[in-house]
């Protein structure tokens, strides 16, 4: 391997006509083998920086060699365009990066994006480049700024540069005449816009900066040095402008077009900034600006062609807006006291007394020979309608709890303060009240669910004179709650997934409720204005901009549910759905219509099935709505283990806390019980 005293010396060979070659080669020799090894990282470098230092003619030969490289490729696009979102649709670059994958872009052999693309050009070298010292990068940038700058090369780079801040402060004033933007933010119009006069003022910068550049010797000493202050006072009203049109999705809703937008306007604003810094006269600024330049170039290179970055980039607000969505109605389901413990219980129970009925009509929908489109769309009704009147009568699904508690958990994590203690212990005094509120509103479903469903199984024989099912059918419904015997605890987990998913899907219909101002226009429908009179029609509207994602949320959990069954079917896979609420009702019904009296060992493997169905139904929904509400909070949180211990230690001294209410909750607590 080519030592770096060797790439130095080939380098000054070829400053005439410089290889690109070498530059590859001397990137490659300071990749560690580890991205993660800082020793390494750091011994590489220092490396280079010592035979730098050792040695003047070398640091000579290294700092012409790159100015003269970069002189031969077109450098405005890699100043101006990596690392910043394109204006085309969502979708549009969803596919195009699909694309990219199966079929790499042509490789520019003029753009020096293609050139620094090729140097950095493994999965992990955005990592390591982010992980070299603040100190490391100083003293190389140090000794290379210490020698003699060829004048020409030198100004042929800061020209581009200025190319460069002109080309994206055009960019930041056509971002800030969006109608979308300006809808989201009226008072861009209404005073003088700071996405304009930002224009005006780059271009006094950069036309100062320019005559100082191109003058001669007597000139240049008479000439004021350009000062980008004014320029950099209107990106901070711009700036401003961002974070409150930010703040304001939080009330008024995000689309993807606005997100996209938003996203694009915050990445030319920091890097029009970053250029700026980049042609400061002062070393530190330039030198840091640089360093930063690098590791940013060096992450947009790693994730041009990712489809997964480009969803997470456009997607975040959406998520954030979806997960506050979610942690607002979270609230809701979390008690603190013995009244909201009741209130919960009697919201679980009038949900569980229709699950039952829900139960029973699945059962005698098997009766029916369909075809697999009218089995999956009767099914699915069947849920969706269910859940849906569940939610108009103000009652509790618990296994729905889990998506919006853990919101409201991630947004306990986000907001804590104080010192590390205390913020485990509001902590664990959050945990404490959704395991509690979790475990009444389990109780509530099955305590009721089935009762009642023994109650219609009954009345159903008692009437008609026929059982609602054959023994065979129902030792096949115990069966299908029994753990060891059948795939039903990967059945709940396919439900929680969907549980999840409903979760996500609410909170996308809140925003879009909000976003499109859905209620507002409900009251302005002329034809419903007719149809319902203007009284009766705002109480609709209102009631549909509240719970317009619940309503949905349940409506295609209930598709999800119905559907699964017939897909795995249709595809010959293993794919079904167990619910705890479904199955307590079916473990009843199943008991009751055996013929003969049930073993024991029966009936406690049976229900063993239903409590484990539930434990999986609720472990999975959760965790994959804590990951996701941390994820789009930006939100890393360290402190799991202590955490566990000190609930296992609570659990330990006052277990009756997590399934009782105290009888004094502590005056910071509010109760917050929705049903």
């Amino acid at each position: 391997m080519l030592t770096f005293t060797d790439l130095l010396d080939d380098m000054a060979s070829s400053l005439d006509q410089p290889n690109p070659e070498l530059l590859v080669l001397l990137v490659d020799r300071l990749r560690p083998a580890s991205s993660r090894d800082l020793e390494d990282i750091h011994h590489r470098l220092s490396r280079l920086i010592e035979t730098l230092r050792t040695s003047p003619t070398r640091r000579q030969v290294l700092h012409d060699y790159v100015l003269r490289l970069l002189g031969r490729y077109h450098q405005v696009s890699l100043y101006a365009d990596s690392g910043i979102l394109g204006n085309e649709a969502f979708f549009s670059a969803v596919r195009q990066r699909i694309g990219w994958r199966l079929l790499p872009p042509l490789r520019q052999t003029t753009q020096l994006r293609d050139l620094f693309n090729l140097c950095f050009h493994q999965p992990n070298d955005a990592r390591w480049v982010d992980n070299i010292a603040a100190d490391d990068w100083n003293d190389l940038f140090n000794l290379l700024s210490a020698v003699d700058s060829p004048v020409q090369l030198l100004n042929e780079t800061r020209s581009r540069i200025l190319s460069a801040i002109m080309i994206v402060s055009y960019r930041i004033t056509a971002i800030g005449i969006e109608p979308e933007l300006i809808r989201a933010h009226p008072a861009i119009n209404e005073f003088k816009s700071p996405f304009l006069v930002q224009n005006r003022e780059v271009i006094d910068y950069v036309e100062s900066f320019k005559r100082r550049l191109y003058a001669d010797p007597i000139q240049f000493t008479e000439l004021p040095l350009a000062d980008e202050r004014q320029a950099l006072v209107m990106l901070d009203q711009c700036r401003e402008i961002l974070t409150k049109i930010k703040k304001n999705t939080r009330k008024n809703g995000v689309s993807l077009s606005l997100s996209n937008l938003l996203i694009r306007l915050e990445q030319c604003l920091n890097r029009i900034e970053l250029l700026f810094h980049l042609l400061s006269p002062e070393p530190a600024p330039a030198q840091k600006a640089l360093a930063d330049m690098l590791r940013l170039l060096a992450r947009a290179q790693r994730e041009h062609s990712s489809v997964r970055a480009l969803i997470s980039i456009n997607t975040e607000l959406m998520a954030q807006q979806v997960t506050e969505n979610a942690s607002r109605t979270g609230g809701h389901y979390v008690t603190t006291d013995r009244k909201g413990y009741w209130g919960m219980y009697r919201s679980a129970a009038g949900a569980g007394a229709i699950i039952a009925c829900m139960a029973t009509l699945k059962v005698l929908s098997g009766r029916l020979v369909l075809a697999p489109f009218a089995r999956a769309l009767i099914n699915s009704m069947n849920y969706s309608l269910g859940f849906m009147l569940i939610h108009v009568l103000h009652f509790t699904v618990a296994t729905k709890q889990p998506a919006m508690t853990a919101a409201t958990l991630a947004a306990a994590v986000q907001r804590n303060t104080g010192n590390r203690q205390a913020q485990i212990a509001e902590l664990a005094e959050v945990t404490i009240n959704i395991m509690r509120t979790q475990f009444i509103a389990i109780l509530g479903n099955i305590s009721i669910a089935m009762p009642i469903a023994l109650l219609i199984t009954w009345l159903i024989s008692s009437q008609t004179g026929a059982p609602l099912m054959t023994p065979y059918k129902a030792e096949a419904l115990l069966a299908d709650i029994n753990p060891f015997i059948s795939w039903s605890i990967f059945y709940a987990a396919i439900a929680g997934v969907w549980l999840f998913v409903a979760g996500l899907i609410a909170g996308y219909y809140d925003n879009l409720a909000v976003y499109h101002q859905v209620g507002a226009r409900l009251k302005q429908h002329m034809r419903l204005q007719r149809m319902l009179g203007q009284p009766r029609l705002d109480r609709v509207a209102d009631y549909v901009e509240r719970n317009l994602g619940a309503l949905a949320g349940n409506f295609w959990f209930g598709v999800m549910l119905g559907s699964t069954p017939v897909l795995g079917y249709i595809l010959g896979l293993p794919l079904d759905i167990r619910h705890i609420a479904f199955a307590s009702a079916n473990f009843i019904q199943g008991l009751y219509n055996l013929g003969h009296t049930p073993e024991l060992g029966l009936v406690l493997v049976s229900f063993l099935g239903v409590l484990l169905i539930g434990m999986t139904n609720l472990m999975v929904s959760f965790g994959l709505a804590l990951f996701v509400a941390l994820r789009a909070r930006r939100v890393q949180y360290a402190q799991w283990r202590p955490l566990l211990k000190l609930l296992f230690g609570h659990f330990l001294t006052r277990p009756a806390d997590f399934i009782w209410p105290p009888k004094n909750p502590p005056p910071s607590s509010v109760n917050k019980t929705h049903y």
